[in-house]
C-alpha cells in the first residue's frame, strides 16, 4: 500500500471519528476505518476493564462470524488469556519501548508476535475457529495507560499482515486513541450539562428533555407518564442554624433517598430541579405504583436526621387530570399538588385528580390567575401559559 493511500486512510479515519456524536458511533468509525485502511475483512475494538480483569468488546465491524454481534452486550475475555496487554506491553513501556502492534496467524507464531516472546494465549485458536487467516493487534494508549486494543483480521487465503502493516496499525491505534479521547471529553461535557453538581442527580435540563420524550410516547402509545415533585422542608432552618455545608449534606442525603426510591420504578429519572426542589419522572408504571413509591419517599425523608421531611405532589396521566398536551401542564399539576401538600403540612403525597371531578389541585391549575403564595414563600407557582 502506497504512502499516499495510507495517509488518506489516516485522514479518513480521523474525520469519521471526529464526526461521531456518540461513543458507539465513534467505536464503529474506528473499527470500520481501521479495517479499510489495513485491507482487512473484520475489525474489533475492545476496552480493558481493569476492575473486572477482562477485555470487553465494544464493536465488531466487517464480516462477522456466527455469534459476533455488532455491539455485543457481554462479549468479554479474561485478560489472563491475553497476557500481552497487561504484562508484555507494560514491561515494554517500562523499559522505554513503544506499544507497537503485532501480527498473529492461524498457522502459529508470526515474526514479532507476542507469542514469539513466550506468551501462549487464545488468538490463534480464535482465528482458526472463525475462519480467519491472520490478524494484527494494536494496543490503544490513552493518557499514558493501556485503554484497550484495535484488532483487524483477514480471511484465510489473503496475504498475511507483515511488519509494515503492524507499524501502520500502531499509527492507526494512535489516531483512534485521539478520537476516543475527544468522544469521552464530549460525553463528559454532555454529562455535566445534564447533571446536578451537588447531588449527582439529573438536573432540570435533563428532566425537560426526558419529559418531552415521555409525552411523545404518551401521545403515540398511551404510555403512562408520572411526575413526582418534592420540596425539602426545613432546609433554610438547617442552613441558618448549622451552616450551608450541613445544608448541602442534607440535600445530598435526600438526593440519595430519592435515587433509592426512584430505583423502585424501572427507568425512572431522579433529579434536582434547583434549590430544595427535586422530582422523579416515571414512564410506564401505573399511577398507583408511582404513588406507593412517593409514599415511601415521604416516609424515608421524614426519618432523616436533619430537615423536616418533604412536601410531595404527584401528577400522572393515569389519573383523571384532563388532557396533558404539554410538559408544562404536567409540571404545573405536580407543582400544585406539592404546593397543597406543603400548605397542609402533609406527611404523605398529594395526588392530582384523586378527589374527583372537582379536584382542588386540578381546579388550582386551571384557575384563570395563579394563586397568591404566602409572604416569604420563595417558590413561585409555575405560570399558566402553554398549558
Amino acid at each position: 500500500m502506497g504512502e499516499d493511500v495510507r495517509l488518506r486512510a489516516v485522514v479518513a479515519l480521523a474525520q469519521a471519528m471526529a464526526a461521531a456524536h456518540t461513543p458507539r458511533e465513534s467505536w464503529k468509525a474506528a473499527a470500520e476505518g481501521a479495517c479499510r485502511a489495513l485491507s482487512g475483512n473484520f475489525a474489533a475494538l475492545s476496552v480493558w476493564e481493569r476492575e473486572r480483569g477482562r477485555l470487553r468488546v465494544l464493536v465488531n465491524a466487517g464480516e462477522r462470524a456466527p455469534g459476533e454481534a455488532e455491539f455485543p452486550e457481554c462479549e468479554a475475555y479474561p485478560v489472563h488469556q491475553f497476557p500481552e496487554i497487561t504484562e508484555f506491553l507494560h514491561e515494554r513501556w517500562v523499559g522505554g519501548g513503544e506499544p507497537n502492534a503485532w501480527v498473529e496467524t492461524a498457522a502459529g507464531p508470526a515474526e514479532g508476535s507476542a507469542r514469539e516472546a513466550g506468551y501462549c494465549h487464545q488468538r490463534v485458536a480464535a482465528l482458526r475457529r472463525r475462519g480467519r487467516g491472520c490478524c494484527v493487534v494494536a494496543p490503544i494508549v490513552l493518557h499514558g495507560r493501556a485503554w484497550g486494543e484495535l484488532y483487524v483480521a483477514r480471511p484465510v487465503g489473503e496475504p498475511v499482515f507483515d511488519r509494515d502493516d503492524a507499524d501502520f496499525a500502531t499509527v492507526l491505534a494512535a489516531v483512534v486513541a485521539a478520537g476516543i479521547d475527544q468522544t469521552e471529553r464530549l460525553e463528559e461535557a454532555r454529562r455535566l450539562a445534564f447533571t446536578d453538581a451537588l447531588t449527582g442527580l439529573a438536573n432540570r435540563r435533563a428532566v425537560d428533555v426526558r419529559l418531552d420524550e415521555a409525552l411523545e410516547r404518551h401521545r403515540a402509545e398511551g404510555a403512562v407518564v408520572s411526575l413526582v415533585v418534592c420540596d425539602l422542608n426545613g432546609l433554610k432552618r438547617v442552613n441558618d442554624t448549622h451552616g450551608h455545608a450541613v445544608g448541602d449534606r442534607l440535600l445530598e442525603r435526600f438526593g440519595s433517598v430519592l435515587s433509592l426510591c426512584g430505583a423502585m420504578l424501572p427507568g425512572a429519572l431522579a433529579a434536582r430541579l434547583g434549590g430544595d426542589e427535586f422530582c422523579l419522572l416515571a414512564v410506564g408504571p401505573p399511577a398507583d405504583e408511582v404513588v406507593r413509591v412517593a409514599e415511601e419517599l415521604c416516609k424515608r425523608a421524614g426519618e432523616l436526621e436533619l430537615g423536616e421531611g418533604v412536601a410531595c405532589g404527584v401528577a400522572s396521566t393515569g389519573e383523571p387530570i384532563g388532557p396533558v398536551r404539554s410538559a408544562r401542564r404536567l409540571f404545573r399539576l405536580a407543582d400544585a399538588a406539592q404546593y397543597r401538600a406543603k400548605a397542609a403540612r402533609a406527611v404523605t403525597p398529594v395526588v392530582a385528580g384523586r378527589e374527583g371531578a372537582d379536584d382542588p389541585v386540578v381546579r388550582l391549575v386551571d384557575a384563570p390567575t395563579p394563586p397568591t403564595l404566602p409572604a416569604g414563600e420563595r417558590r413561585r407557582f409555575r405560570g399558566r401559559e402553554g398549558s
